[in-house]
């Protein structure tokens, strides 16, 4: 997460399935707790740095929280320890992944090739841009609650096309500023449903914290273009053993 800005919920929730056999809610739950904590820090930064969006933030949010409610409550209502709730929860994040390894990997040349067609098409209207983020948001609320990923690859492609003249700075300032209550409605909401680990929330913050700090000390000395394609693979044989399993 330190080199890349990857890996809470991409890779920390697979591992815990696959590794560690966790359960899938029981791993998505505690990762979402997990993000609002680790989250709330690049929160206070951006806000500090004002590389934030506020209008943007509340158009997610208007879609992203009533979505993760309206999925946390049918989620309450499943026998969760099922073969089958088991089963699309792990497909879920499995082809959450795929889309997040692909998104790493061709996020430059999809934004250029939306941005280049709005360039020679007639400008699209504020207020439609208004109702694809709040669409936007009512996706992410339901996959990130449904698998704790795609708040942060899903969340800054798309909102690069829906607003290419914004500053890159301000887009993921807000991405990760929006991310922090939707993680939070999540993480409290399995809390709820019973599906957190403590001790586990506990160890991974324990470990994950210093981690972050050496791999932010080491990030500007990593090429860029090496370590996106080793990631987007990584996480890609994670998401086929996922599916496949």
């Amino acid at each position: 997460m330190g080199i890349t800005g990857v890996g809470g919920g991409s890779l920390m929730t697979p591992l815990l399935v696959i590794l560690f056999n966790v359960h899938p809610a029981t791993a998505v739950g505690t990762d979402l707790l997990y993000a609002a904590i680790t989250k709330s820090a690049g929160t206070a930064v951006h806000s500090r740095n004002k590389t934030v969006n506020w209008n943007i933030v509340g158009t997610l949010a208007l879609g992203s929280i009533p979505a993760a409610l309206i999925t946390l409550y049918l989620m309450s209502g499943i026998d969760r320890k099922s073969l089958g709730a088991v089963s699309f929860l792990t497909n879920a994040l499995g082809w959450m992944l795929f889309l997040t390894a692909f998104l790493l990997l061709f996020r430059r040349q999809i934004v250029d090739w939306v941005a280049n067609y709005r360039r020679h098409h007639k400008p699209v209207e504020p207020r439609t841009i208004v109702i694809g983020t709040f669409v936007l948001g009512l996706l992410l609320g339901i996959l990130v609650t449904l698998t704790s990923v795609g708040a942060g690859a899903l969340g800054v492609t798309a909102l690069l096309m829906l607003y290419p003249r914004l500053e890159i700075r301000d887009v993921v300032g807000s991405d990760i500023v929006h991310a922090v209550p939707l993680t939070l409605v999540g993480g409290l909401g399995y809390w709820a449903i019973g599906e957190i680990d403590w001790a586990m929330l506990i160890s991974l913050l324990i470990g994950s914290i210093p981690g972050i700090i050496i791999g932010s000390q080491v990030a500007p000395k990593m090429p860029d273009r090496v370590i996106r394609p080793i990631l987007a693979c990584t996480l890609a044989l994670v998401a086929l053993k996922l599916v496949t399993s």
